[in-house]
């Protein structure tokens, strides 16, 4: 999901790929999507952007002489899931381009498009930030530290920072759910709140007033002089600095976004300077709104009851040495079908030596068989291995001890002999007997059954 560095990447990207490129016409709107249309239609208009948190907005402003007379436009976007920008041929338009700005003849005709693939991005006309949103932690870092009198931007309660807030009840919460609390921490997303806090070694399900209440008490000492502060400072920043430090590191290292759609240099990048999120050897829980905190050792106090913590393997360690292919799944004991199979077990059953031996099962029915199946009650029993393992043939023996048929499987099935008679072995085949057919046996053990086909 963009956070705000991809949202100030983004505005980068508008503001350097649109300089010196004039567009015309209409905003074009696809028609699957149900953001409001943009009432905006010029001759001749520039596009600029800036951003603020997680919030984007684009302004419009028409070219001197512009036809028909316009005011300037802003939109507000709001990414969701995967929105960005891309500018790309207008006849060549990429998929989910959702909003569509076109430029003006004659040059060749490009689109800088909108592209918003779950569609869970939003804009809205009229330009204003979306109340309730606190300082931007990239741009605004000492209003959103909530430190000095004054500093609050436009537009923004005072209420909206951390240190002069933490009475409120959103510190009550873990550390790890506050973070995404956009009133305080405007541009903080999933990832950035696992490597702010893996990098302080704070337990993401610790109390955050407990966390942030020491950031109020903790003061350099006054005898350090200024350059000593600064170091210090730099050595070892605290949380709320983190906020603000992270993300311009992801800011630094350039790039449109840092999703696969985005490029597999620019997603590599990234994926090299994650040290937390989605790193093989850390260990994940969901809180309470169901989205995923990645972290290593202790996840803290107020963690999930009954939750279990989930650790990423590494690729390498996902198998290892001694994981050797699984072993085969045993052949079918269902008699075969084709003419040639039955055939070829014809021949191999009367090539079997006599048996030596004789293991007995215990007589377990089996459950759910299909309708034509033979079972191990009712008369037949089975689970006979004969000679060598490597050699031995599965037979079904009638109450009387004659053999039926076999399977040539070499492992007996569930199931046993009827009534605890010892048979004696025949590993021939009644003659007649062509395909494995249903047999029925005698009602009584005391008498010899006669098979027949049915």
């Amino acid at each position: 999901m963009p956070e705000g560095p991809e949202l100030h990447l983004a505005s980068l990207f508008v503001n350097e790929t649109c300089r010196g490129l004039v567009f015309g016409g209409c905003v074009e709107k696809s028609s699957v999507s149900r953001n409001p249309e943009v009432p905006f239609e010029s001759s001749a208009y520039h596009i600029s952007a800036c951003a603020r948190g997680k919030e984007l907005r684009l302004t419009l402003t028409p070219a001197p002489g512009a036809q028909p007379p316009q005011e300037p436009l802003a939109l507000v976007f709001r990414f969701g899931m995967s929105g960005s920008f891309q500018l790309a041929p207008a006849h060549a338009l990429p998929p989910h381009a959702h909003l569509r700005f076109y430029t003006a003849p004659p040059a060749p005709r490009l689109a800088l498009c909108f592209v918003d693939i779950r569609r869970f991005g939003h804009w809205d006309p009229g330009g204003e930030w979306q109340p309730g949103r606190g300082p931007c932690v990239l741009l605004e870092y000492e209003q959103f530290r909530g430190v000095g009198v004054g500093l609050m931007h436009p537009g923004c309660p005072s209420r909206e920072n951390v240190l002069r807030n933490l009475s409120d009840k959103a510190f009550d919460r873990p550390i790890c759910e506050a973070l995404l609390d956009q009133r305080f921490f405007n541009g903080i997303g999933n990832y950035l709140r696992a490597e702010i806090l893996y990098r302080l070694k704070i337990p993401p399900f610790e109390k955050a007033r407990a966390v942030l209440e020491a950031l109020q008490q903790h003061r350099l000492s006054p005898e350090l002089t200024l350059s000593q502060k600064i170091r210090a400072k730099l050595q070892n920043p605290d949380l709320l600095e983190l906020c603000h430090l992270v993300p311009k590191e992801v800011v630094q290292l350039g790039g449109k976004g840092y999703g696969p759609e985005h490029g597999e240099e620019d997603f590599a990048a990234f994926r090299a300077w994650l040290r937390c999120y989605g790193v093989p050897g850390m260990s994940s829980l969901r809180d309470r709104h169901g989205r995923t905190i990645w972290f290593q050792g202790d996840p803290g106090p107020m963690a999930p009851k009954g939750s279990k913590s989930r650790k990423k393997k590494s690729q390498a360690t996902q198998q290892g040495p001694e994981d050797g292919p699984k072993d085969p799944p045993p052949p079918s004991k269902a008699p075969p079908r084709t003419r040639r199979a039955q055939r070829h077990l014809t021949k191999t059953a009367t090539q079997q030596p006599e048996a030596t031996g004789l293991q007995q099962a215990p007589t377990v029915p089996e459950k759910g068989r299909k309708k034509g199946q033979q079972t191990t009650s009712g008369g037949l029993s089975s689970a006979c291995s004969l000679g060598r393992e490597e050699d031995a043939t599965e037979w079904l023996f009638r109450e009387d001890g004659i053999a039926v048929w076999g399977c040539g499987n070499g492992r007996g099935r569930e199931g046993g002999l009827a009534w605890g008679c010892q048979p004696t072995i025949s590993p021939v085949l009644p003659p007649g007997l062509r395909r494995p057919q249903k047999i029925k046996a005698d009602a009584s053990p005391g008498e010899s059954g006669t098979a027949s086909a049915s």
